[in-house]
């Protein structure tokens, strides 16, 4: 998994590319800040701090955490769900919210809020999903 950091003065947000599966709940929040038909895609200063918080936790993969800003503007930190929730839709990967550890199938530990997880044993990203099932 490699983060890629967009810098704001009031917010910072990054972005993990392997983790995404184009739900596009960011475009649909604010298209302001994220806009994939524009570089850089991610422009943390184009809204209120608070509120690209906001849309951020509703990544449902993780691919997005956001963080202070280079003026260490104080956004509230990201709180797991109390308790973990699992979403379960049908065609859909499996959707997790909670305080996650993560055993990847090379044994490493990652820490994470949000995560959406393969269901269909056909992932190349495996735990997560890639939108495999899509496939023919």
């Amino acid at each position: 998994m490699t983060r890629r950091m967009y810098n704001g003065q009031d917010v910072c947000v990054s972005f993990d590319a392997s983790l995404c599966i184009h739900a596009a709940a960011c475009v649909r929040g604010l298209p302001e800040v994220f806009n994939t038909q524009r570089k850089p895609w991610i422009l943390p200063d184009a809204a209120d701090p608070q509120d690209v918080a906001m849309v951020v936790r509703r990544c449902p993969t993780g691919a997005l955490e956001y963080g202070p800003g280079q003026e260490r503007t104080v956004v509230a930190p990201e709180v797991p769900d109390t308790p973990t929730t699992v979403a379960l839709i049908p065609d859909q990967p499996l959707t997790v919210r909670g305080d996650l550890t993560i055993i990847t199938p090379d044994g490493t530990s990652v820490h994470q809020d949000r995560a959406t997880f393969c269901r269909c044993g056909k992932t190349k990203n495996a735990p997560y999903c890639d939108l495999s099932h899509l496939e023919p």
